[in-house]
């Protein structure tokens, strides 16, 4: 099980961003285009882009949900490292590529909540 330390904010701030940090990484889109795609989503709908029932619906409708049984983001990842996945927990998602946790911290040890299937 592996961390990277990774950033793709456009400006290389620490913000709270993780949600566009961690689909960026997963489907190699720019952080601006995310932020872009996901800010006018969420206008449409009236909510806030980083509201986890926003997030959660917008995932469920673009990738399958894997099954989460109580493992961690670092044994969730383990098991599939042939995939990149985006993985959540409390208060935060990341991405996993390849057996690889990339974010801007190391969150292998926090409890997944879901995860979904990028490739």
């Amino acid at each position: 099980m592996a961390y990277r330390y990774y950033n793709a904010n456009a400006v290389g701030n620490i913000a709270m961003d993780c949600t566009i940090r961690a689909i960026s990484c997963a489907t190699g889109k720019s952080w601006d285009y995310v932020y872009e795609h996901l800010s006018d989503l969420a206008q449409e709908r009236g909510t806030m882009m980083d509201n986890s029932e926003f997030i959660i619906n917008y995932l469920d409708r673009r990738y399958e949900k894997i099954p989460v049984y109580g493992e961690t983001v670092g044994e969730l990842s383990e098991m599939y490292p042939n995939n990149i996945l985006l993985i959540t927990m409390e208060g935060h998602i990341t991405c996993s590529k390849y057996g690889t946790i990339y974010d801007i911290w190391d969150c292998r040890r926090r409890q997944a909540e879901y995860a979904w299937l990028i490739n």
